[in-house]
């Protein structure tokens, strides 16, 4: 039966445990990794991060972004954000954001965390 195969790879995604997010976790990451470069209300070498989730890439007023990013069309979704971690230059090529998340767990725990982040408090 040509289900078999289909309903089988299905039983065993479905054991698999998900990845647990930890928004705490999530923070010590940023701080530990991101800081340098961001901040969560003000940008720095990279844009700030208050409010990302949602928010269209390349627009963060007062940041000077490449041309890549400013003309990309990307919105900052979960799977977005995942996908640029991961591999930034493959999600948008000629950015210029030289750092990659390789473990995925730290990258779910990031995201949770940027998650939390609202919009950035008006000046």
């Amino acid at each position: 039966m040509a289900l078999a195969p289909v309903l089988g790879a299905w039983l065993l995604l479905a054991c698999v445990p998900a990845v647990a997010q930890s928004v705490e976790r999530g923070r010590t990451l940023y701080e530990s990794r991101c800081s340098a470069c961001h901040s969560v209300d003000a940008n720095r070498t990279g844009p700030m991060h208050a409010g990302v989730l949602e928010r269209r890439a390349g627009s963060v007023p007062g940041f000077n972004y490449s041309p890549a990013l400013a003309s990309s069309r990307i919105v900052w979704t979960r799977a977005n954000l995942l996908a640029w971690l991961a591999n930034p230059e493959a999600l948008i090529p000629g950015q210029a954001m030289g750092y990659q998340v390789p473990d995925a767990r730290d990258r779910e725990d990031l995201v949770a965390y940027l998650a939390t982040l609202g919009a950035p408090a008006p000046r």
